[in-house]
């Protein structure tokens, strides 16, 4: 009997890239690394599993529907689904030896088994900042995070805008309502005001037995949106509870500091913003790309001041920003925003004719000691077929290398675009790719 020959296939909504998109994808990450490095953040990375009790302890809504929970024996663990839990697990094992406050992002894998469609995977990469304090922390910290879409959509020669909103504000109104002990489940219907609008929230609410009066003060909240000065007339008339005040109050404190720092024109207000994690607290926030908001939010974050209880009795704060770098690659790619040019590929092939590969070998591993990147085309292929490899790798430079020039020591170099070709010294070369 023959043996069956398995069908080559992939799980749905699991990400993989062709070499050429992989090395756009790294170079993306290595911009949004360095923007995290300026602003003096530490790398941190955590498990892709963590235990239940801990992923699960405060996470609700319908994050809870998508997690991979995987039982081995007496292990009961899930797939992290985002990087702020587990940031948390670990604060709380180390609070007594980290300085406050406490600056870390994180680049990986996540996973949620959510719908494969288009833009959004059930494995994918994350991209997380944040900043934790001891019993307390600054507004500054807030904007801080805000402040670094702009920086890394710069640094991808991108343009976007910050949507800010407060989940205090909303519970406060919520409180004033009398529907405090509904609060998950309004939020997690306001959450979806923009993709399913008003009508649809309106029915949705109704069926939580909310009447029509609280209903319409809902919605009309989640509609108020603009710079701070008009939003602040129109949430002045919404609630006169001390609460609202001070969450009204931390979002006048907290457009003050991002004027301060140059974030003017990057951001703006929006109260439909609620986020599907039910452990924000207060600020939240999305990040669009300028201009394109109907393709979706590409980042968000928010202020989570009671997560770590779960973990510990000391009071550790938090806010971060994240950006779901595999949507926005995906976004970037479909709509043709980064440069071809973006990543720097493979500068240059050396091609042997005749007996010189022992000596193209050499000539390779001193180019790549200056830094440079290089190789050999060492098949046994055809000169005309190598060149094609070569043209279709989009390889700038080729070197060929006969054993005429390994006796002169002038090397052929071949610019691939414009077919030019020149004689070269091994250091003209170098200081050429340079």
């Amino acid at each position: 009997m023959q043996n069956r020959k398995i069908v080559p296939r992939k799980l749905a909504g699991f990400w993989e890239l062709e070499p050429e998109k992989e090395l756009l994808f790294e170079t993306m990450l290595d911009k949004i690394k360095q923007v995290f490095l300026k602003y003096a953040f530490l790398p941190l990375d955590t498990p892709v599993m963590e235990l239940s009790e801990i992923l699960l302890a405060k996470s609700g809504g319908d994050i809870d529907k998508e997690i991979y929970r995987i039982t081995k024996g007496s292990t009961d663990a899930c797939l992290r689904y985002d990087f702020t839990v587990p940031l948390a697990r670990y604060v709380a094992m180390n609070e007594g030896s980290l300085t406050f406050p406490f600056k870390r992002f994180q680049i990986g894998k996540v996973y949620r088994g959510e719908r494969p469609q288009k833009g959004r995977y059930r494995e994918f990469y994350q991209c997380d900042a944040d900043i934790i304090g001891n019993e307390k922390l600054s507004m500054v910290a807030d904007a801080e995070c805000i402040c670094l879409y702009k920086d890394i959509f710069a640094s991808l020669g991108l343009k976007g805008v910050v949507e800010i909103s407060s989940r205090k504000l909303l519970f406060s109104l919520v409180e004033d309502l009398g529907l405090k002990e509904k609060f998950n489940q309004i939020a997690t219907i306001l959450d979806k005001f923009d993709k399913i609008g008003e009508k649809e929230v309106s029915s949705l609410l109704q069926e939580l037995d909310i009447c029509e009066k609280a209903t319409n003060s809902l919605i009309k909240f989640v509609s108020i949106k603009g710079d701070f000065e008009n939003i602040e007339k129109s949430l002045n008339f919404v609630s006169k509870s001390t609460a609202f005040k001070e969450a009204l109050e931390q979002l006048k404190q907290l457009d003050q500091f991002l004027k301060n720092m140059n974030a003017e024109n990057s951001y703006t207000f929006n109260m439909g913003i609620i986020r599907g994690h039910n452990y924000y607290t207060g600020t939240v926030f999305e990040a669009y790309l300028d201009g394109k908001r109907n393709l979706g939010a590409v980042g968000g974050g928010g202020r989570y001041d009671d997560l770590a209880s779960y973990f510990s009795e000391r009071k550790l704060p938090g806010v971060g920003m994240s950006i779901g770098i595999s949507r926005l690659f995906d976004i970037c790619l479909q709509n043709n925003l980064l440069d071809s040019n973006f990543t720097a590929k493979n500068k240059l092939s050396i091609i042997p004719l005749g007996d010189t590969l022992n000596q193209c070998l050499t000539l390779c591993s001193q180019i790549r000691k200056e830094g440079i990147a290089c190789d050999v085309m060492f098949e046994e292929k055809s000169f005309k077929s190598k060149l094609k490899d070569a043209n279709r790798l989009g390889v700038p430079f080729v070197v060929i290398i006969g054993e005429d020039e390994v006796a002169s020591g002038k090397f052929a170099v071949k610019n691939m675009e414009t077919g030019e070709q020149k004689l070269l010294s091994k250091e003209e070369l170098i200081k050429q790719m340079r």
